[in-house]
């Protein structure tokens, strides 16, 4: 049952920041998305996002935020961590547990560090403290692709470095019709957040990250790598590590019990 499942939008000093949230709980759960964001928003997904969430909603009320619209040339991941703060503040939201997905976790870093009173719980999935070589080579990759508009490779690329040889074999049938699947009008916002990615380095900011945090990491990440959330381990005081060893980027997807891992760390089991 998919309970208040809703699509809303905040401002910005003049430009939106579209969100969806669903749920009933009490507690407040921020979902933070990777760089497909950059493709296509959730503007008014609310019903096609909240299914698989469906373990949060009797305790939590759950939003999944995009970046906003319109995002300067030079925007970094910290002023997308700013924004959001922004925007979390605006609907009047309280202290809130954040999960971050790749480009996501990197905003929940920020988020974490620079307004700690916001953050109860932190989980960072398949994300990194900084953007490293094998990130680095996915991402000029992907805005060569986006300059050119061959978006049958952005696609295929994308899927062949995030998922499993067993997922694969399902989705390969989709490579002679991926090109028109989701092609967005322009590559604006997609270049801005790959740009921000490769700019991306808070590592020596890690320490100051102070709740309760969760890294989930994949064994066979293509895109970040898996030693990326070993570091990010290494680095946050007191934080778990979970690696799934047969999953690649796509573990949040792919791992069957990986919304449940997330919910028993929310609740401290």
């Amino acid at each position: 049952m998919l309970w208040n499942a809703k699509n809303g939008k905040v401002d910005l000093n003049g430009t939106g920041m579209s969100y969806v949230s669903f749920g009933k709980g009490s507690k407040v759960l921020i979902l933070l998305p990777g760089l497909s964001d950059g493709l296509t928003t959730v503007k008014g997904k609310a019903l096609l996002l909240a299914r698989p969430y469906s373990l949060f909603f009797e305790k939590y009320t759950v939003y999944m935020f995009s970046r906003r619209d319109v995002l300067p040339r030079s925007c970094t991941i910290r002023e997308m961590a700013e924004d959001q703060a922004r925007a979390i503040r605006i609907l009047g939201l309280d202290k809130v547990s954040v999960l971050g997905v790749s480009e996501g976790g990197m905003i929940a870093q920020y988020l974490a560090i620079d307004y700690p009173d916001m953050v109860d719980k932190l989980v960072l999935a398949v994300t990194a403290p900084k953007a490293g070589k094998l990130a680095k080579d996915c991402i000029e990759r992907w805005q060569d692709f986006a300059n050119r508009g061959d978006h049958r490779s952005l696609m295929i690329d994308t899927a062949e470095c995030s998922y499993s040889d067993k997922y694969l074999r399902r989705f390969r049938k989709l490579y002679p019709v991926i090109g028109y699947i989701g092609k967005p009008e322009s590559y604006a916002r997609f270049l801005v957040n790959a740009a921000a990615i490769s700019g991306f380095d808070c590592t020596a900011e890690l320490g100051r990250i102070s709740c309760s945090t969760l890294i989930i990491g994949g064994g066979k990440d293509k895109i970040v790598g898996p030693d990326a959330s070993r570091e990010l381990h290494e680095k946050i005081a007191g934080s778990q590590l979970f690696m799934y060893e047969e999953l690649g980027h796509a573990a949040y997807e792919e791992a069957p019990d990986f919304n449940q891992r997330v919910f028993d760390f929310l609740e401290g089991s």
